[in-house]
């Protein structure tokens, strides 16, 4: 009974918390790009060997592994941040006592360990590039999930109402795509380029001025997108949160471009890259952020809310 009442009581703690816990998962994701970008780019993608030990003999690092080791195994310990917070967040969502909130929290949850899993494929396939670019897509789709929970949060669990019209919706979907194929493609450019993430890892083979250029011609069509959804929002007098929303998304890919050539240009300077890498992370919230602008979600009507309390106590 005690132990009952004990893990009623952090549910109702965790309930209160929620939003900032939410937030917190969102950033601990984000900062995950960074650390794995840490990783690579000191040569410390091998820094544990092998996995899910650190060694064969161990599960942490020692001293003979170095610093390499350490940084492996510090971006290793990170996982359990995200889990501790995703754990966090599924309790007090379930205090809310709303399914939609419930089933995103374990759709993170789950895919935090299956990102780990993808992880290890890297390390046990000594840093195939393709693989590290998958590792990199899981964490882009992470970033998704836990933007959505944060934000359904505040919003109700009625049908979403779109505040603008169906064009704009269509252009904002295509500009998103867009932008995730930007990501897509900076990963077949670092797969080719030299911060393997190890001095003996392998590259993917196709030629780094080539998959840049491809690059690059996306990233001007992601900036033209973003640059006409705004006109456009504009045009229509869409609500002023979406308006800001595409300007902030538009100042975001231009600072991202400039680091982008910058560091090309540089000849790849491990923090302009790590740079870019935080930016890439950036780009794709603040196109989420576009998307969750152009319509809203309102509480049940009273007359949802019989169905949905018999809908909950079926479940």
């Amino acid at each position: 009974m005690t132990s009952w009442l004990a893990s009623t009581r952090l549910a109702a703690r965790l309930g209160a918390l929620l939003r900032p816990l939410a937030l917190a998962s969102l950033v601990a994701n984000v900062a995950l790009i960074v650390t794995g970008a840490a990783v690579r780019l000191t040569n410390s993608g091998l820094g544990c060997p092998t996995w899910p030990r650190c060694t064969d003999d161990s599960y942490v690092t020692t001293r003979e592994m170095g610093v390499h080791g350490v940084i492996e195994f510090g971006n290793r310990m990170l996982t359990w941040v995200l889990v501790g917070l995703a754990v966090a967040c599924f309790l007090g969502a379930l205090n809310h006592r709303r399914r939609s909130l419930t089933r995103l929290s374990v759709l993170v949850a789950l895919g935090i360990p299956g990102q780990g899993v993808v992880g290890g494929i890297t390390v046990l396939t000594n840093l195939n590039p393709w693989v590290v670019g998958l590792h990199f897509i899981l964490s882009v789709a992470l970033i998704a999930g836990c933007w959505a929970f944060w934000r359904r949060i505040d919003e109700g669990d009625g049908e979403p109402v779109s505040l603008v019209p169906a064009p704009l919706r269509t252009l904002a979907r295509l500009t998103a795509l867009v932008s995730f194929a930007v990501i897509a493609a900076g990963v077949v450019v670092t797969g080719s380029g030299p911060h393997s993430g190890d001095q003996g890892a392998k590259r993917n083979g196709l030629d780094p001025a080539t998959v840049s250029q491809v690059h690059a011609d996306l990233v001007f069509l992601l900036i033209g997108l973003s640059v006409a959804l705004w006109l456009a929002l504009k045009a229509v007098q869409a609500p002023p949160a979406a308006v800001k929303a595409a300007l902030v998304l538009i100042g975001i890919e231009l600072a991202q471009g400039l680091v982008g050539f910058v560091q090309y240009f540089t000849h790849l300077p491990v923090v302009l890259v790590a740079v870019h890498m935080l930016g890439s992370g950036l780009v794709w919230v603040a196109t989420l952020a576009v998307l969750w602008s152009l319509r809203e979600r309102p509480a049940l009507s009273p007359t949802d809310l019989p169905a949905r309390k018999e809908a909950v106590a079926a479940a």
